[in-house]
């Protein structure tokens, strides 16, 4: 299943999303700040056991794990009980960790639109400070070929390749999956030891497991799966 081939639903969602700060805004000090510690945290803490909801009305981060999770607003749109209600590129837009992906993913015409309209998917989303150890002149240049290549874009398969077609949990998703780019990635660990996710080339460590999202499960990682070999 390609990205293409997805609904897209209703140009009102990108008007939501859509950004005015440079990727290098992005990578600013606030961002930073946000996830200070992330990168080099170990995948230990920050999980709980109870049953995951989805309802917006219990506890949507009962079952959510990892480090970073800490990091995630206590209350509003961009906490695990507002992220719930919205699709995934919408709920991304709130998280304070996800602010340079979501610029990625609005440079691309449609994009967030197709993955709002998605019925089901997973998403390793890396947090700012993955995005920040690219330089930052390829970085800018990626997201201009985003917007005047749209999916035919390098930038786009890079995004896909972060993308499942299917909403998996922590214990659905390890093993060997097929991304939307087409290729795979192999997934280990568990909510207690840590997660982790590789391309073969580069592997992340996963920061905040198993949040949920309307449409979503995203998890967010410390490291941009390139999809280079």
């Amino acid at each position: 299943m390609k990205l293409h081939r997805l609904t897209r639903t209703a140009g009102a969602t990108a008007a939501v999303l859509a950004l005015s700060v440079s990727l290098a805004a992005c990578g600013s000090d606030d961002d930073s700040k946000a996830a200070d510690g992330d990168s080099t945290s170990s995948q230990d803490g920050g999980m709980t056991s109870d049953a995951p909801s989805t309802d917006g009305n219990a506890d949507a981060g009962a079952q959510t794990f990892g480090p970073g999770c800490s990091k995630i607003p206590t209350s509003g749109a961009g906490s695990f009980d507002g992220m719930v209600k919205d699709p995934v590129a919408t709920a991304a837009s709130n998280n304070p960790l996800l602010s340079t992906l979501v610029t990625a993913v609005t440079s691309i015409d449609g994009l967030a639109d197709t993955l709002n309209g998605a019925p089901a998917l997973t998403v390793f989303a890396p947090y700012n400070d993955a995005f920040a150890a690219i330089p930052e002149k390829d970085l800018n240049g990626l997201v201009a070929e985003g917007k005047s290549k749209g999916q035919d874009s390098a930038l786009y398969k890079v995004l896909a390749h972060h993308v499942l077609g299917a909403n998996d949990d922590p214990m659905a998703v390890v093993g060997d999956q097929e991304t939307l780019a087409g290729d795979k990635l192999t997934i280990s660990g568990d909510a207690e030891s840590g997660m982790t996710v590789t391309d073969g080339t580069v592997t992340a460590n996963v920061l905040c497991g198993n949040i949920p999202t309307s449409n979503a499960t995203v998890y967010v990682i410390d490291k941009v799966l390139t999809g280079v070999k």
